[in-house]
């Protein structure tokens, strides 16, 4: 769902249609449920007044308001900023926001600035304009930027909702002079700039996105605290390295590699070392693969050999294995020990009518055109062939007898001295047809 003060969408939240008040405030980046919305406040007790005002993408803040205004989530504001004001959504109200600026660290002193008023129709339609700006503003400052020679990324601006400072977010890699490029943008925009550097999370959290596994970026939804992921992570899952597959849409580690990972390390502690061997009287095996949730793992024989396939052990077997190596005693062969696996039986698919084949339009299909005067189908096939046979047979004699009668004539009327007239109309089969108008000959 998006809204007017955000970059992934405009317009009313598209669950609810209820401008957010059903508990969201419509967006759904770093949203907060508000489970205390229906428990009433024992009796003498204030409602909390401080409000989270949420801004454009992620950007959150605590704003007073006082008792002449009831707020509710869902409701444009407009609060006090630095300088002038800005125009923010209310994203959540009552005690929980007490729960909230604990958890995050934000003090409850004079310190937090006011709700000046409910937004007006003005008011919003300054904001809308100042957000319109938005897009072209970003571009044309990284023009600026390249310009000037500068290795950094604008990745958004934020223009406060009087129209009267911008802020610029980017990314850089090393340490930017931008002294001179706040000059060059003062004099494009006419506004007061900040620029502010974020991370390469910081940046996909703003903006948002699908993850490779089809949800919402964890980042812009829930996740706030960005812990740092190394690669022991993906090796301790057993994944394959591969920067592609284990990049996230900010170019670093996924940030879902560690959510498994104490499971993962709490049952890799029952396992042997990656590296250890296991010795029979045929030679030694080595480590080849792990399955930790089946509790099953591969060796192969350390001498090459036509035969030297995988042998799957289970994980009591290899432990009983090593056991019997440290007294000095040797299996025969770990072939005799191997895990025989059964295949299960399918039984919410099968192939009952052949859609899994992969030849099944590649069969002749039978001439299904018929001829003309033949039979229709089955027993009358034979016969409707003889009657085509006798049809044309037919056919065949008609045009003989008339290629006799015209040479006739053409006798006659050489002898009287006129010449025959010459036959109009197509040919068939090798003699000429006569008009329907004409006739055989001189009527005597």
């Amino acid at each position: 769902m998006g809204c007017s003060g955000c970059s992934s969408g405009s317009g009313l939240p598209a669950g609810c249609k209820n401008n957010g008040a059903c508990g969201i405030s419509g967006c759904n980046k770093l949203e907060v449920f508000d489970w205390l919305a229906g428990i009433q406040l024992p009796e003498g007790q204030k409602p909390f007044d401080v409000v989270e005002i949420r801004f454009k993408n992620s950007r959150k803040s605590y704003f007073r308001y006082s008792d002449s205004h009831l707020l509710c989530i869902g409701d444009v504001v407009v609060v006090e900023a630095n300088p002038g004001f800005d125009v923010g959504v209310v994203s959540l109200s009552g005690e929980l926001v007490r729960m909230q600026m604990t958890r995050k660290g934000v003090k409850d002193n004079h310190e937090l600035r006011k709700v000046l008023r409910k937004a007006t129709q003005d008011d919003i339609a300054r904001w809308q304009e100042a957000r319109l700006l938005e897009n072209a503003t970003m571009m044309r400052s990284r023009e600026i930027a390249q310009s000037l020679g500068l290795v950094m990324k604008i990745s958004d601006v934020e223009y406060q909702g009087d129209k009267s400072r911008a802020v610029f977010y980017y990314t850089a890699d090393n340490r930017v002079d931008f002294r001179e490029l706040i000059k060059k943008y003062a004099e494009a925009f006419r506004v007061r700039i900040e620029m502010k550097q974020i991370g390469s999370r910081q940046e996909a959290s703003r903006l948002g996105g699908i993850g490779s596994c089809g949800r919402e970026l964890c980042c812009s939804t829930w996740l706030t605290d960005f812990r740092s992921v190394s690669t022991s992570a993906a090796r301790y899952q057993q994944l394959a390295l591969n920067p592609q597959k284990l990049a996230g849409q900010c170019g670093k580690l996924k940030c879902c590699l560690n959510y498994e990972l104490d499971s993962y390390m709490e049952a890799v502690r029952e396992f042997p070392s990656p590296t250890t061997k296991l010795f029979t009287e045929t030679g030694a095996a080595i480590q080849f693969k792990t399955d930790i949730f089946k509790r099953k793992i591969w060796f192969v024989m350390e001498e090459y050999n036509a035969s030297n396939s995988p042998i799957c052990l289970d994980l009591e077997v290899v432990k009983g294995v090593i056991e019997m190596n440290k007294k000095g005693e040797k299996p025969k062969d770990l072939r005799e020990l191997q895990l025989v696996e059964e295949e299960e039986e399918d039984l919410f698919y099968s192939n009952v009518v052949g859609q899994d084949s992969l030849n099944r339009f590649d069969k002749a299909k039978g001439n299904k055109k018929r001829r003309k005067g033949s039979g229709s189908t089955g027993k009358t096939g034979r016969a409707g062939g003889e009657s085509a046979q006798g049809t044309q047979e037919g056919r065949n004699s008609r045009n003989t007898d008339q290629k006799g009668r015209s040479s006739g004539n053409r006798g006659q009327q050489g002898d009287r001295g006129q010449r025959p007239p010459r036959p109009k109309g197509p040919q068939s089969d090798g003699g000429r047809r006569l008009d329907k108008g004409s006739s055989d000959g001189p009527k005597e």
